[in-house]
């Protein structure tokens, strides 16, 4: 099986034994991406902040890859609160094309890394 490990530092580096992204057969899986400053290490604040940082960071990450968020077949949120999921949506849907949207799981978990309020990660097409 012939992949190829994507690793960009316009997204958060790993932080334990994975990488950021594999791409295999032309299709790229992401690992989640948390709403990190890159140049940082630092953490944004608040819920619709923080959504944005994610997902400006699974783009760079997907383009790093060759792919781009229009290529993306099926996300997977992960959220702190599910009463945030209405401020998450309108975030989230600013970075994919109404009419087109990939498929997604959206669940409620007790806790992130960096106790943070959202992770997200992608399958797309390369």
């Amino acid at each position: 099986m012939d992949r190829r490990i994507i690793s960009t530092d316009k997204a958060p580096s790993a932080i334990g034994p994975y990488s950021q992204a594999v791409e295999v057969g032309g299709m790229v899986y992401t690992s989640g991406m948390i709403p990190v400053i890159p140049e940082t290490g630092e953490v944004v604040s608040g819920v619709k902040e923080q959504a944005k940082q994610a997902l400006t960071n699974l783009k760079s990450l997907l383009e790093a890859s060759g792919s781009s968020m229009d290529k993306v077949i099926k996300t997977t949120v992960f959220i702190k609160n599910m009463d945030d999921f209405a401020d998450i949506n309108e975030v989230y849907a600013t970075f994919f094309n109404e009419g087109s949207y990939p498929s997604r799981s959206c669940v409620e978990v007790a806790r992130l890394p960096k106790d943070v309020f959202i992770e997200v990660e992608a399958i797309a097409v390369v």
